[in-house]
């Protein structure tokens, strides 16, 4: 008997970003869906509190501390991914930084950093990882775009540049390892209440402008990218791959 479509028991899946906002909220739709999930990220505190907070709603989960901003570390960062639950079978990257730094105030380190974490990272672990989903036979790579991966937003210039890299990327990624069975796609979300998102969601103003150039007229709720996550990863998807899918409210459609 095959594998419900949207079922992810038995699978093991690796979400960086996994201490806070988008990667955070990802690792509990897919442990919610049955996998066992790899936390990574550098807050060791906060990766143990989403391993309570998942163990609680009846979900595996363990942590690994680490920094993938330090290129050099990757590999063994990846190591350790698969000595917690075994080969992933998938991934989802979602680390990254936006320093927003109009075009004048960007040095080469915050290029770089910007670079590294947003492009660079995604693609080494990935590859990392990608022999193992061969192995298994079963591989689904999830990237994150951004808003910014198909419009100009200001002092996005580095950042802008990291995600309009990482639908490139996943389209290569696609060509690449597809025929190996790891289909490789990317989520660009809007404007949704993390982290990162701060300086508009703690200004009124700011937030409601975000809203209003939506089609839906609001801004995103976490829960909002359950599904778009679980079908990614899940056997549902298996022949949808180099793909970027805006989950933004139809921000990009006006």
């Amino acid at each position: 008997m095959t594998q419900p479509l949207f079922d992810l028991t038995g699978r093991v899946a690796v979400v960086t970003g996994a201490s806070s906002g988008i990667g955070q909220a990802i690792a509990g739709f897919l442990a919610k869906a049955g996998a066992r999930i790899v936390l990574l990220a550098r807050r060791q505190d906060r990766l143990d509190q989403t391993v309570t907070t998942i163990e609680a709603a009846g979900g595996e989960a363990a942590a690994v501390g680490g920094d993938l901003a330090e290129r050099e570390q990757i590999p063994a960062i990846a190591t350790k991914c698969r000595e917690m639950f075994g080969h992933p079978h998938i991934l989802v990257n979602a680390a990254g930084i936006n320093l927003r730094q109009v075009a004048e105030d960007v040095t080469t380190h915050s290029w770089d950093q910007t670079i590294q974490l947003n492009l660079s990272a995604p693609f080494f672990l990935a590859r990392e990882l990608a022999g193992g989903m061969k192995k298994t036979g079963y591989g689904r790579i999830i990237n994150i775009a951004s808003l910014q991966s198909a419009r100009a937003f200001p002092g996005g210039i580095a950042y802008g540049a990291s995600k309009g890299g990482v639908c490139q990327l996943t389209r290569a990624m696609a060509q690449a390892w597809s025929p190996n069975g790891i289909t490789c796609n990317a989520i660009a979300p809007g404007f949704f209440p993390t982290d990162l998102a701060a300086p508009i969601f703690d200004d009124d103003e700011r937030r409601a402008w975000a809203a209003e150039q939506t089609a839906i007229g609001r801004n995103g709720e976490l829960e909002d990218l359950a599904g778009i996550s679980v079908f990614l990863a899940a056997p549902a998807s298996s022949y949808i791959t180099g793909q970027t899918i805006f989950v933004d409210g139809g921000f990009t459609a006006k």
